[in-house]
């Protein structure tokens, strides 16, 4: 890999060097590189572009990175991922996607993550969107991810988007069993012209299932946000939506929350609030001797932190 796919890795997954464990590196549209365990096989789809990651049963304290870097202008990649987490497993899969883009075209990176999460098990799963470069062309990002979860299984998604990516439609689906918790933390920044749309769809299926779905965002420039939020009670159960944004500049956010019980039982509950910064946070910081744009960063910061 050159320097600037590398410089790509460390935004999206952290890593400066090869990880420990099981990983599987995209780059331009190709394996760059590989690498299962013991307890963590990945292998090749046969039908179309994309991997399989297999974890078995009771497995504990690993994790799985799969990020993806573009550094051609005019890719369009697009790739389907399917998670098979055993029973009692207890696991963290680092994604992520990155372009690199110094030319007219658009480039582009799809991709439809699948999460089949086995009785009782655990994942957490961190995913970051990033993007660069001082060419014209477009950075375009579409992330679908699928969630189903057995009897007791447990799931954590932070997703977040904080520079660079021109327009992204972000999909969530997810299914729940009895006794299961599906946790959703999104960030998202946008800037210029961007346009962001977070679209979450969750069916609560099992008794005594619960997810709570959370978005802070950022709005600058004249960049346009949509959040919606789709939770169905479809047993007895407990849901949570949340949606805190900042507008800044001449930017525009749309908070849709939907809740549908259709159980008696049957708990949900959304949020949402958008507004600007507000004028006393801002003199606050300003007599401890910030600039009022000095001040509007860290407030900024602590907010998507």
């Amino acid at each position: 890999m050159d320097a600037i796919q590398k410089s790509l890795l460390e935004q999206v997954a952290g890593l400066h060097e090869v990880p420990e464990g099981a990983y599987n590196i995209r780059a331009n549209g190709q394996k760059a590189g590989r690498n299962t365990t013991a307890n963590i096989d990945i292998v090749t789809k046969t039908d179309k572009d994309g991997i399989d990651i297999i974890i078995k049963p009771g497995t504990r304290n690993e994790s799985v990175h799969i990020p993806v870097v573009l550094s051609m202008s005019g890719l369009k990649d697009m790739v389907y991922n399917d998670f098979f987490i055993g029973e009692d497993s207890d696991v963290t899969i680092i994604a992520g996607c990155g372009i690199h883009n110094c030319g007219v075209q658009a480039s582009e990176h799809s991709g439809i993550h699948t999460f089949h999460v086995g009785k009782n098990a655990r994942v957490r799963y961190v995913e970051k969107h990033y993007a660069e470069g001082d060419g014209s062309g477009e950075n375009i990002m579409n992330p679908t991810t699928v969630v189903e979860l057995d009897e007791g299984g447990y799931m954590e998604m932070e997703t977040t988007q904080i520079k660079g990516v021109d327009s992204t439609v972000r999909t969530t689906t997810a299914r729940l069993g009895p006794r299961s918790t599906l946790i959703i933390k999104e960030k998202v920044m946008t800037h210029g012209r961007q346009l962001a749309k977070s679209d979450f769809t969750v069916d609560l299926d099992g008794e005594g299932c619960h997810t709570n779905v959370i978005s802070r965002s950022v709005a600058r420039g004249q960049s346009r946000q949509v959040f919606l939020a789709r939770i169905n009670g479809n047993a007895a159960c407990y849901g949570h939506s949340e949606c805190d944004a900042i507008i800044m500049d001449e930017g525009v956010v749309s908070a849709i929350p939907e809740v549908t019980a259709n159980c008696l039982d049957a708990q949900l509950i959304h949020e949402a609030a958008i507004g600007k910064i507000a004028g006393e946070q801002l003199t606050k910081l300003m007599t401890l001797g910030l600039t009022e744009k000095e001040a509007e960063e860290q407030i900024v910061n602590g907010f998507l932190k």
